[in-house]
């Protein structure tokens, strides 16, 4: 179980590293952040860098607890290399979503690991369905699958609201992609686990539908 942590914990130091770098020099963060025009010029690395890049130490603390909360467990299933599959394949999927939703809005820019992140999530909901969860200090579980679609709206809400420089739109992409890529690595999973499949699958269909409308409410 060490070896296989290693992963989890290079990330994290990783995402650490970048982001403090990131906190002390404006012009490095300027350099590999999420922006749409850098972007669509062809500074295609920004998709990437752009995930180990945080706001601040709580932005970073927070995706990175979350990451290693959910990561053991999909780690611990799937093994080492899906796991990373369903990271980077995320983070990509949250990138391309964002690409996607603010394509026509040049100024704007994103930088954390939360479609990485929410892919991780999505992915543990998905092989662990019965999983139970305690949210900050509310001493009531939930089950995880609830979790997940909550997480889900929140992250379209946070979208709507665009509050500091996040990147909500990542949730969303993410979720799709770490949703995709689980059910692509254990098809098993629409016969063993259906319910849950479509129940964090529905969401998704709707907010792909639906996308354009989104937008304009």
């Amino acid at each position: 179980m060490e070896n296989l942590n290693s992963a989890l914990l290079l990330i994290i130091i990783t995402n650490a590293l970048v982001s403090k770098k990131g906190f002390d020099d404006y012009n490095f963060l300027n350099k590999y952040k999420f922006q749409v025009a850098p972007v669509k010029k062809g500074e295609k690395f920004r998709i990437f860098t752009s995930g180990f890049l945080h706001v601040d130490w709580m932005h970073l603390i927070l995706n990175m607890y979350v990451f290693y909360a959910f990561g053991s467990i999909v780690l611990s299933i799937l093994g080492t290399l899906p796991t990373l599959l369903i990271y980077f394949g995320s983070l990509l999927a949250g990138s391309l979503y964002t690409l996607q939703y603010h394509k026509n809005e040049s100024y704007y820019s994103a930088v954390g690991s939360s479609g990485a992140v929410s892919g991780i999530v999505y992915a543990c909901i998905l092989l662990y369905p019965g999983m139970s969860m305690y949210l900050f200090f509310i001493p009531i579980s939930i089950p995880g699958y609830l979790f997940g679609v909550g997480y889900l709206l929140y992250s379209i809400y946070g979208v709507k609201k665009q509050v500091g420089n996040v990147g909500h739109a990542a949730h969303l992409g993410g979720a799709i992609g770490g949703f995709a890529i689980t059910i692509i690595l254990n098809p098993i999973l629409i016969e063993t686990n259906r319910i849950f499949v479509v129940l964090l699958a529905f969401p998704i269909i709707l907010l792909l539908f639906f996308s354009d409308k989104l937008k304009r409410l």
